[in-house]
């Protein structure tokens, strides 16, 4: 590498007019000047729709493109990463390329194609499944080698995206160079065991109002979608009551993304998703995750499998995750179990990932 030293510096010193302490000062600063611009040369800021699988996608690349990136599947599904990466990631981009993607019937991507009104028609005409999720994962993943001239990313996904993740991990290894699943799902998480141990909870602490409304929707399986959110917003509240809240900043969005047209295609695209994941009968609508259960037929791992657990996860508790890490078979696998951490993230489940990612050895 050249690095150029004005004339005027060698003059000086050679006339006594600069001493030697002077010159390697110069010259010191000059090179850090260099190195500053080649770093920032290295950074890479898209956020844009890419065609896959049929439709316009949003994703969103950010970070140093010299070092590991990380593809990010979102939770809900229907609940996008992107309008929080740079509260949340801002500081990781010196450290790792940061890729979110608007699934489909999610955030920005829902809204490319979002219609005038979102009825019942369009809902059963626009159906998502696990397959069709799976192969676009999968297709982003190739886009981004691709984008990037790299032979591996990392996968992490969330919630909802821990299934998508799992699925992605076994079907193409290749890609990728480990998957980390955080409140890994592993079976159907809306069951009889979640109600009732919500329900033991309302008794324990006198809770007449989220009695009232367990008694009055019942136990699942739920033929409405809509019951299912009432159970999960009581669900919500014991997690809250047991666990460490993330800071409130996380959660607002970039200014980029709030205001009324993003918002509006946010809460239309969770509506939209999460009848597709808890299913509807009134609809006709067939849930994506009704009979899961990954014990059955996704065991076998090619690449490092990391999960993250917070101990006070209701949705998908540490009893299913540690039988199912128990159960797999991975190059490499290590298990987290998080005190005062819940189903959502929180400062002890970043900075667990923070240090898994870092960790990560990508041949």
């Amino acid at each position: 590498m050249k690095y150029f030293i004005p004339q005027s510096f060698i003059e000086k010193a050679e006339k006594g007019i600069i001493g030697r302490p002077g010159i390697l000062l110069s010259i010191y600063l000059l090179l850090s000047i260099t190195v500053i611009a080649q770093d920032k040369s290295r950074m890479i800021a898209e956020e844009r729709y890419i065609s896959i699988n049929g439709i316009e996608q949003w994703v969103t690349i950010h970070g140093d493109s010299s070092k590991p990136a990380i593809l990010f599947i979102h939770g809900g599904p229907g609940s996008p990463i992107s309008p929080y990466s740079e509260a949340l990631f801002k500081e990781w981009e010196k450290d790792f390329v940061i890729v979110h993607w608007d699934q489909r019937g999610t955030g920005r991507t829902y809204g490319r194609q979002a219609p005038e009104e979102m009825t019942p028609d369009y809902l059963r005409s626009n159906p998502l499944t696990v397959s069709q999720m799976t192969n676009d994962g999968i297709a982003v993943s190739e886009y981004l080698l691709k984008r990037l001239g790299k032979r591996k990313v990392i996968l992490f996904g969330t919630s909802w995206g821990s299934f998508l993740g799992v699925m992605m991990a076994t079907q193409k290894p290749d890609l990728y160079a480990a998957y980390i699943g955080h409140s890994q799902i592993v079976r159907t998480v809306i069951d009889t065991t979640l109600y009732h141990t919500v329900y033991d909870m309302a008794e324990k602490a006198i809770d007449t109002t989220s009695l009232k409304i367990l008694i009055s929707i019942g136990k699942p399986p739920y033929e409405k979608a809509r019951s299912v959110g009432q159970l999960m917003r009581v669900v919500k509240k014991y997690e809250r009551a047991h666990s460490a809240p993330a800071p409130d900043a996380w959660f607002t969005e970039a200014p980029a993304y709030s205001n009324p047209k993003d918002n509006q295609h946010r809460e239309e695209g969770d509506d939209y998703s999460f009848v597709y994941f808890v299913g509807d009968k009134n609809m006709g609508i067939s849930s994506m995750v009704a009979n899961i259960n990954l014990l059955k037929d996704k065991l076998s791992f090619d690449v490092p499998v990391y999960f993250i657990q917070g101990n006070e996860d209701l949705l998908t508790p540490k009893e299913n995750s540690r039988k199912y890490f128990d159960a797999i078979t991975a190059p490499t696998k290590k298990y987290f179990l998080l005190p005062r951490a819940a189903h959502g993230f929180n400062e002890a489940v970043l900075e667990s990932l923070y240090k898994i990612c870092k960790g990560i050895q990508i041949n």
